[in-house]
């Protein structure tokens, strides 16, 4: 039994005919499609079947482009994070500085008055050191022998007294606190005028004024000026202000407790007093008071007396 496996392309007539016939049909299909769109279904419904085939073919190389773009995306924003975090601590720390500068410009705007208010001879210091110690409050500063400090100079802020040195160097200089518990101030009341000595606690925040008369009249929030007893302290700088007054355990005395005027644990630059020259003795005579030569008149006459006796 013989079979004919003759293609579509091989030599004899019979193949050439059904080429024919094939490019017939083929151009007819494609003649009435282009007229009459009859095949438009059935080329949507193969592209419906074929397109799972074309998504499942590019899908490795779409997971690569996706994972490419991700880490790009994820490293461009981890970059711009942290420039906006160097940014804003930058932006930050330039704010904090500003408001450090306001706040120590407000500090030397307030010394620059007070010493213009005094009208005293003083040295401008700035604070290199704080030992705040419950039994020593000290602090240290930036001038010394060099620019002419001396031991027991007065040491002030722009709100009131603050110690006095107690040692010198070259160039820096120790105070002692007037909250200092070996530290005593002679120190008047504005209000009533009476005179107490006021001890460092050792709290930066509290002065004790012990021994004050049982019959004194002093009250919670009277200021306390020095009194300029001793030489020290010249008279007339801020204290502190009383807190509360009580009876001590004698119940023979008043103690009170005050709050110191100078910002002990804030303050920055502070002020060194001068010696002031004190005037000795009584004051100097003024001249002859007068009306003007001018508006004297003249001279009055000689009295009667004298011209008689001149005469013969």
């Amino acid at each position: 039994m013989r079979t004919d496996n003759a293609t579509l392309f091989a030599e004899g007539s019979v193949s050439t005919l059904r080429l024919i016939v094939y490019l017939a049909f083929s151009v007819a299909l494609m003649v009435l499609d282009h007229r009459g769109h009859y095949l438009e279904v059935l080329r949507r419904t193969a592209s419906a079947l074929v397109e799972p085939a074309y998504r499942l073919a590019a899908f490795p190389a779409d997971v690569a482009r996706a994972t490419r773009t991700a880490v790009a995306t994820q490293d461009r924003l981890a970059g711009e994070n942290r420039e906006l975090r160097e940014q804003l601590l930058l932006a930050q720390a330039r704010l904090n500085r500003l408001d450090t500068l306001v706040a120590q410009n407000a500090r030397l705007k307030g010394l620059l008055d007070a010493q213009k208010n005094l009208g005293l001879s003083v040295q401008f210091a700035r604070l290199v050191d704080v030992d705040l110690d419950p039994f020593r409050h000290r602090i240290v500063l930036d001038v010394g022998t060099n620019q002419g400090i001396a031991i027991g100079q007065p040491v002030i802020d722009a709100h009131g007294v603050m110690g006095q040195i107690i040692e010198v160097l070259p160039n820096t200089a120790v105070a002692m606190l007037i909250t200092d518990p070996t530290h005593a101030i002679p120190v008047v009341i504005e209000r009533t005028g009476l005179r107490t000595i006021a001890y460092g606690s050792g709290a930066i925040d509290r002065l004790e004024l012990p021994n004050i008369p049982i019959s004194a009249d002093v009250k919670p929030g009277d200021k306390l000026l020095t009194s300029g007893l001793g030489g020290r302290f010249p008279a007339g700088f801020p204290v502190g202000e009383i807190g509360s007054v009580s009876n001590d355990k004698s119940g023979m005395f008043a103690a009170a407790t005050a709050r110191p005027s100078a910002a002990l644990d804030r303050s920055g630059e502070v002020l060194l007093l001068r010696d002031q020259p004190q005037p000795y003795g009584p004051p100097a005579l003024q001249g002859e008071m007068g009306p003007p030569a001018e508006l004297a008149g003249p001279a009055p006459d000689a009295p009667p007396a004298a011209a008689a006796a001149t005469s013969p």
